[in-house]
């Protein structure tokens, strides 16, 4: 009989303990599958966009109520990869409340570039759509109590770099953004307020050529932006991704990863991130 009223005990309070995981569930309205190893947390959030699924990627460090800056990671045209998510799990370690938003729906990733080329470039047709998918990403941010939502920020590489730029045209809330060998003109022209801008361009890159350039550099001195541009010598078209070489290999596409461009400009990002934020 006593063991019985133990074990009724037990069942009574494992039945407490999930009621409540299930209220603060309720509370938070979070729908995520949630990773813990050593200090650092990911989770893959999950929300609806006109009936559609969207599996944005979260990365921090430390105490999920220890208030963070937010960077918003826009991928390249690939989208959901490892190494996007990679890029949001090093700055979880700088410190950061790290976001990479899903573009395409289910947290997909395509491996050619035809397909790639089809999905992203429907966001410069219809620009109102990347800014719709954005927005709704960064509204997730409001349910996790460590993220900041009066510090964001947003970094992006090739498609997501052109498209860190737009947002940096579009939203003034923002405190600054960092395009990585992302394009520059994308027929948006910026408001004059200001979120501050770096770009990151490799030198050599075929796909931004020197008169888009010089365009956007017309552009923004006329809005009169807060940018920074810088030119990394020798560097083509996605230089900081590991696996880009072999991808330009294979497609036969003018990318390729160069350490060194790689390197100095993750610094450099480092340094706007810690200026914007303080």
């Amino acid at each position: 009989m006593r063991i019985l009223k133990i074990s009724a005990v037990i069942v009574l309070l494992l039945f407490i303990f999930s009621c409540k995981e299930k209220k603060d569930d309720v509370r938070n309205g979070l729908n995520s599958v949630k990773s813990t190893t050593g200090k650092m947390t990911t989770e893959e959030v999950t929300y609806d966009i006109d009936g559609k699924s969207y599996q944005s990627f979260v990365a921090y460090l430390g105490d999920a109520n220890e208030v963070r800056p937010v960077v918003m990671v826009l991928p390249e045209w690939w989208g959901l990869t490892d190494y996007v998510k990679n890029r949001a799990k090093q700055l979880a370690e700088l410190g950061y409340f790290a976001m990479v938003v899903d573009y395409y729906g289910d947290g997909k990733t395509v491996d050619n570039p035809e397909e790639a080329a089809k999905l992203s470039g429907e966001f410069y047709k219809i620009p109102i759509d990347a800014k719709l998918k954005f927005d709704k990403a960064k509204a997730q941010l409001l349910k996790f109590p460590n993220a900041n939502y009066d510090k964001i920020g947003v970094i992006g590489y090739c498609f997501g770099g052109a498209q860190a730029l737009n947002m940096a045209r579009l939203e003034d809330e923002l405190k600054g953004a960092v395009s990585f060998h992302g394009n520059l003109m994308t027929g948006i022209k910026p408001k004059n307020h200001d979120v501050k801008i770096l770009v990151l361009n490799g030198a050599s890159d075929t796909y931004v050529p020197a008169k888009e350039i010089a365009a956007f550099k017309k552009q923004m001195d006329s809005a009169k932006i807060d940018y920074q541009f810088i030119d990394y010598p020798n560097a083509i078209h996605s230089f900081t991704n590991p696996a880009s070489t072999a991808i330009g290999q294979k497609f036969n596409l003018k990318v390729a990863y160069n350490k060194e461009a790689d390197e100095k400009s993750w610094e450099a990002m480092k340094t706007f991130l810690a200026k914007i934020f303080k």
